[in-house]
């Protein structure tokens, strides 16, 4: 299944994609929506980000190589941050680059998508049967200010700052899967989520411990190497394999 959000003469809804064809749901698919009304063509409508979430955890440092990149030893657990709502953009929407930042870069993910209300999970396989489905994530981060702070806030939390998307895949195996990112149309980067440290399903059970995790919340999983910089003009792509490919232009 992958379902997506749409907008389609002024009405905002769940759907599913059908091959070039949306079908609209009277809810979202994780709560139990069900198919209304006749599929219409994707040219006909506009995607949105695929889920609204009352929040986005997210992990550092959660490839080797990613963190020998940025100078830093990989944590014992996940180091987990928060991303606003706020920040949460759709495909071909654009990433706004904020005037107090002069470095802004990529991050390229696979995130979880919350199908059911989790507190406290005690294994991974717990974790899994409350993930609905996997997407893509780019975690826009203003560098020059996480590194002058010295903490992940204020820099991953403009406004924009959280594209996902285009869809939200059920059918996909996490832990081999091709993670890929580029800029008008130059690879920056690519790795397999086989190199994470901490598998997403553990991630998951690892942030409910923490908080509880809502349908629709997303957990992001962690960069791989060769984050780089943005700029105003700049198209910026991420792709995951069995997923699809998440475009955003920066303005």
């Amino acid at each position: 299944m992958r379902s997506v959000r749409f907008e389609r003469a002024g009405r905002e809804s769940y759907g599913v994609l059908e091959g070039e064809t949306v079908r609209a749901l009277s809810a979202a698919p994780w709560a139990g929506g069900l198919p209304e009304g006749p599929a219409v063509a994707l040219a006909e409508v506009r995607l949105l980000a695929p889920v609204v979430p009352t929040k986005i955890v997210a992990v550092g440092r959660n490839y080797r190589a990613h963190a020998a990149e940025m100078g830093q030893e990989v944590p014992k657990e996940p180091l987990l941050f928060i991303k606003p709502s706020s920040a949460v953009v759709g495909p071909g929407q654009p990433i706004v680059i904020p005037e107090v930042s002069k470095l802004v870069h990529h991050e390229a993910e696979l995130a979880a998508v919350i199908g059911r209300t989790l507190t406290r999970a005690g294994t991974a396989a717990e974790a899994r049967q409350a993930i609905f489905g996997w997407t893509c994530l780019d975690d826009v981060t203003a560098r020059d200010i996480q590194r002058t702070e010295g903490h992940f806030t204020r820099a991953k939390s403009f406004d924009t700052f959280c594209p996902i998307g285009p869809v939200v895949e059920t059918a996909v195996d996490p832990l081999d899967l091709t993670v890929s990112c580029r800029v008008n149309g130059e690879q920056r980067q690519r790795g397999s989520t086989r190199d994470m440290v901490h598998d997403p399903y553990l991630l998951v059970a690892f942030v409910s411990q923490v908080m509880t995790l809502y349908p629709g919340d997303v957990v992001t999983t962690g960069t791989p190497e060769g984050v780089g910089p943005l700029r105003r003009g700049d198209w910026v792509e991420v792709e995951i394999s069995g997923i699809g490919i998440l475009k955003n232009p920066v303005a």
